[in-house]
């Protein structure tokens, strides 16, 4: 015993002595909610929106589950407003493993998941519930599970939503209305073929662009669903609404693969359960602020056409389905299965 004590003393002088002579050492592994405190992992999260987008309000949520779920070791880094770039800059950047995650409008997808052009044919889905019956079921899942050949990994659904037109020049009430009209889309072949059936100048661009190309008047119109429209106050270049509910938007949360498989198979588990959860709570965000956005736009000085001849924009759509409808004719097949239901 004296001889143990004897050891341990030494032992004791060695390391004082090594601290007075400015000696370092490793700092001793830390276990548990310890570990969480001492040193939380950064995961960075970007999208193009602003503060006020339904965007954010994923992001957030999704920012205070992984925090529960992980007990604080997991902490998401917000950066809204496109500072990390735009959504296919970003796409890129998570391919390439220099970012870790974002938000992304289901558009660009198809750049880099061609399956996943699908869910941006015209007039898919009826309503905001038959598109959640498809996305967060088996063919959603397994659009998902075809991102890992692109370096990415979808986590789950959030919403931007049912799309609509706008524009500065007149007043649409069918599909000849917007013959003529110069129309951003998002950077996506389907969208532009579908804009071009209706004989639109289609225009695509990132969506930085598209605001700079809408004050200054070089595009009469753009294409976005009610939340976009009003959080980034489009009536202060747009003088006219036409709810076309055109396409259905889904914005995916989207991590790199390769930061993904890094991770823990917990951690990977509870990334998982937040963006679907934080997928579902921004869902019904966006259906419970809908209408009184709409009143806002409105009261902002917008012509707001409620209801147009929607059956019109879906005859002279119906191009796109003969481009496109030998690629994509399974999946829309067994979505409109899964819809039918």
């Amino acid at each position: 015993m004296k001889r143990f004590l004897s050891m341990v003393a030494m032992t004791t002088a060695i390391v004082v002595g090594l601290t007075a002579c400015g000696g370092t050492s490793q700092p001793a592994a830390v276990e548990g909610d310890d570990a969480a405190a001492a040193a939380p992992v950064v995961i960075k999260l970007g999208t193009t929106v602003n503060e006020q987008d339904s965007f954010q309000v994923a992001a957030e949520k999704f920012k205070e589950l992984v925090a529960e779920k992980t007990n604080g070791a997991y902490v998401i880094e917000i950066y809204p407003n496109g500072s990390l770039g735009d959504e296919r800059t970003m796409l890129e950047s998570m391919q390439m493993g220099t970012l870790d995650m974002g938000i992304i409008t289901s558009g660009p997808f198809v750049n880099f998941v061609p399956e996943m052009g699908v869910l941006d044919m015209p007039f898919l889905f009826p309503d905001n519930a038959s598109a959640y019956k498809v996305l967060d079921g088996e063919i959603g899942q397994g659009l998902l599970d075809q991102f890992e050949n692109a370096n990415l990994k979808g986590l789950a659904y959030a919403e931007r939503g049912f799309r609509n037109l706008t524009n500065n020049a007149k007043p649409i009430n069918n599909a000849a209305d917007v013959s003529g009209l110069k129309v951003r889309v998002m950077e996506n072949e389907v969208y532009i073929s579908t804009f071009e059936s209706l004989d639109v100048n289609a225009v695509p661009m990132a969506w930085s662009e598209a605001l700079t190309a809408l004050q200054q008047h070089t595009i009469d119109g753009q294409e976005n669903p009610v939340n976009v429209i009003h959080s980034f106050k489009l009536w202060e270049s747009q003088k006219y609404l036409t709810m076309t509910r055109h396409a259905y938007a889904s914005a995916i949360i989207t991590m790199s693969l390769q930061k993904f498989s890094a991770l823990p198979e917990d951690v990977q588990v509870a990334f998982k359960e937040a963006a679907q959860e934080a997928a579902e709570y921004e869902r019904q965000w966006v259906a419970d602020n809908e209408a009184n956005q709409l009143e806002d736009i409105k009261a902002n000085g917008v012509e707001v056409i409620e209801d147009p001849d929607v059956e019109s924009f879906k005859a002279a759509a119906q191009p796109t389905y003969d481009k496109y409808g030998a690629q994509y004719a399974d999946l829309i097949a067994e979505i409109q299965d899964v819809v039918n239901e």
